[in-house]
């Protein structure tokens, strides 16, 4: 694809240089060694837990609702397992915006792709269902260096990091459709392509439903059942998951959901809750748990998080 012109003058100001030295930081990163990349981004993740309360007593909250099986100290470690992981995932984007594509090969290893071979054989495409997980970025890249691939965008606040992103990803996909691109996306597919989505996070009650999600009621979003109906595409779940001691990455594709969509929006909704759950058990701390994936509460029932403190205003003089 093309990418978005860079109109440097627009980014000089003052207030972007402290996201300029983070794109140099991690321009550099891209051209260490793998292992100690990981290194780095594990520190970062730590520092990251030290000094983010905010963020930590969301991933603290989430965790004790999802995990109620475990210990208060076994949840404080995954808890900080997170955040290391968060840190890594972090590194892994600069990687996968600026890595060496012989280097980015040798460190994964596929299974179930023949999945998505036979749908696209069928002249049906494909829509793979995935989750936000911490390796979403670079599991992103790694299939897109012998597939080409679509996922949609959500717009980023930051305007700098926003159309460098926005331009790393037309560099590595076939597609990126924005979120208010529903009907493209779709006639993207029915041309027999392939279309990465994620409905996993709470975007609030519209165009969702309340099912339960790793023990708990969540707003779900409905997603996926629209998208296989309209298209009449299969969806074939996956997973990617980093590998211990500097291994690499794993990516999973699951043979398609049978008889989907089903009878309701509230059945579709468990059954992909229930696939994700099972895939984030095998590596629960590569899963997005800084999300406030519990926002949105059924009428009557208590919130959960606590509200963002804001930024107080200094009085001038």
């Amino acid at each position: 694809m093309s990418q978005e012109s860079f109109p440097w003058q627009d980014y000089l100001a003052a207030k972007f240089w402290p996201s300029w030295l983070g794109l140099a930081s991690m321009r550099i990163i891209a051209m260490m060694p793998y292992r100690l990349q990981l290194l780095i981004g594990k520190l970062i993740g730590h520092l990251f837990y030290r000094i983010a309360k905010y963020r930590r007593e969301i991933v603290e909250t989430n965790i004790r609702l999802c995990f109620t099986e475990l210990s208060p100290e076994k949840q404080e470690n995954l808890v900080r397992n997170h955040f290391h992981s968060l840190g890594m995932s972090i590194v892994e984007t600069s990687m996968s915006w600026w890595g060496s594509e012989k280097k980015l090969r040798k460190l994964v290893t596929f299974k179930g792709f023949e999945y998505v071979d036979q749908a696209l054989a069928k002249g049906t495409g494909a829509i793979m269902l995935g989750a936000h997980y911490t390796t979403m970025e670079i599991s992103g890249r790694l299939i897109a260096l012998d597939h080409d691939l679509a996922v949609s965008y959500q717009k980023l606040r930051n305007p700098l990091f926003n159309l460098v992103t926005i331009n790393a990803r037309k560099r590595m996909l076939h597609r990126i459709f924005g979120r208010d691109e529903i009907r493209a996306s779709f006639r993207y597919i029915k041309q027999n392509h392939l279309m990465w989505i994620a409905a996993d996070q709470d975007v609030g009650i519209e165009n969702s439903v309340f099912v339960p999600f790793m023990g708990n009621i969540a707003a779900t979003q409905t997603v996926a059942s629209r998208m296989a109906k309209i298209t009449k595409a299969p969806i074939i779940p996956y997973i990617s998951r980093r590998l211990d001691n500097a291994r690499g990455y794993a990516i999973e594709f699951l043979p398609p959901i049978e008889n989907f969509p089903g009878g309701s929006l509230e059945q579709d909704a468990i059954c992909t809750n229930q696939i994700i759950e099972q895939q984030i058990r095998k590596a629960p701390e590569q899963y997005l748990w800084v999300h406030r994936r519990f926002k949105t509460r059924p009428e009557g029932m208590p919130k959960l998080y606590r509200q963002k403190p804001r930024r107080s205003k200094k009085n001038k003089l």
